[in-house]
């Protein structure tokens, strides 16, 4: 029994996707690349340009780049309903086109009530749109081979934050209002790009009811382990997405042209991550993969905090962007570890878990800023923060999946 057990994973593992699997995860990419990559990650440098351009005040461009943190909350809240009202396919569509029109929107700054919506539309693509990309698509997908058709899907997001290093300085000297525009044009593109690859079918049958219910009942602890374990994630990620080019250009005095370095350092790094952490995943399995991503994580934001040392500030961007849209992949492979039979029950854990990284993503935000600017810019101090929320999640990992195993 064993060794056919091993004979049909290997199969699984070896067995190639046909075009219309391809098509859907090309699909995927467009949808991560535009409403999470670029819908996000892309506003980050415009803030200067738009306070020096008089759209907006500091504090208003703050606010109008929380709008998207809200809406993406939103989002992961309420994707499950928009996608049973309309279906996935015509909700995934309608996303992706409300995120392309945001872009458009922005372009005319007519106040502050009517940018700060478009943002949080977008926001809510966002969130909708990791809730339902991979629950639509992986179903289709051999289970071997599922942390690779993730990778594939929110390679997106890495694309987004590389984007947000390089294509924007590069748009930015036509002015804001054809920056946008161009934005715009671009996620018109790879939505019409993804209209018609979306699966139309449902996905296969799962196993009984009954049988979910048994599977269910019995990861409670570790399903409940991982939610707390991708809200950790958020306080130990928010650190490096806000404060590491500050840190670099005026922290340690070297200049905005060195720390824009280090940025695209880290997009080029965040554009391998979820490649990297898939296939890992599909190897030693996803338990193991996201514990030692968490150790990672609290390695690397830990040397940021102690060390001033170019190379080492070098590895631990590496590191974080890797793993900034690395873990996607794995925390949504652990959720079809744990609910392997129940592709319903698959999709409700990974909003849960979407919702509580996003909860987290804004409360830290906002009170990473309040400490930054109650600790006299005390760099260190958060990314400390970040590597104690990380290593807290290690070593419950541990705790938790040991006491398990030996009940």
């Amino acid at each position: 029994m064993s060794n056919q057990t091993g004979s049909a994973a290997r199969a699984d593992q070896n067995a190639s996707l046909d075009a219309r699997t391809l098509f859907a995860m090309l699909a995927g990419f467009c949808a991560s690349l535009v409403a999470i990559g670029l819908a996000r990650f892309a506003y980050t440098p415009l803030i200067p340009p738009l306070i020096e351009a008089h759209w907006f005040t500091s504090s208003q461009a703050v606010t109008l780049g929380a709008a998207n943190f809200a809406g993406y909350f939103a989002g992961a809240l309420f994707g499950r309903a928009i996608a049973n009202a309309l279906t996935n396919r015509h909700a995934l569509r309608l996303l992706m086109a409300v995120a392309t029109a945001a872009f458009f929107a922005c372009a005319y700054p007519l106040s502050i009530t009517w940018f700060f919506a478009w943002r949080f539309l977008s926001g809510l693509s966002g969130g909708a749109i990791m809730v339902l990309v991979a629950t639509t698509i992986l179903p289709h997908i051999p289970p071997a081979r599922r942390g690779f058709a993730s990778g594939m899907i929110f390679l997106g997001l890495g694309f987004g934050i590389a984007a947000s290093g390089t294509l924007i300085p590069k748009l930015i000297p036509h002015g804001l209002y054809d920056t946008w525009i161009g934005l715009g044009v671009f996620s018109l593109v790879l939505t019409a790009i993804a209209w018609f690859g979306w699966p139309a079918s449902a996905p296969p049958a799962a196993a009984t009811q009954r049988a979910a219910i048994r599977s269910t009942a019995h990861h409670g602890t570790r399903l409940r382990l991982l939610y707390a374990q991708y809200a950790a994630n958020a306080f130990g990620l928010v650190p490096a997405m806000i404060l590491l080019v500050d840190w670099i250009a005026r922290g340690y005095g070297r200049g905005a042209e060195v720390g824009a370095r280090y940025w695209v350092l880290y997009g080029v790094a965040a554009i391998f991550g979820p490649l990297i952490c898939g296939n890992v995943g599909d190897r030693i399995g996803f338990r193991l993969a996201y514990r030692y991503a968490l150790l990672g994580q609290a390695c690397a934001a830990a040397l940021l905090a102690l060390s001033a040392n170019p190379t080492a500030i070098a590895v631990a961007t590496v590191a974080l962007g890797i793993f900034t849209p690395g873990i996607v992949p794995l925390a949504l492979g652990r959720v079809h570890e744990l609910l392997p039979h129940d592709h319903t029950e698959q999709r409700a854990a990974w909003s849960r878990a979407t919702s509580a990284f996003a909860l987290c993503q804004a409360l830290a935000g906002y009170g990473y800023s309040f400490l930054f600017s109650h600790t006299h810019n005390n760099y260190a101090l958060i990314f400390a923060c970040g590597a104690c929320a990380l290593a807290l999640a290690f070593i419950a990992d541990l705790v938790v999946n040991r006491e398990r195993a030996q009940s």
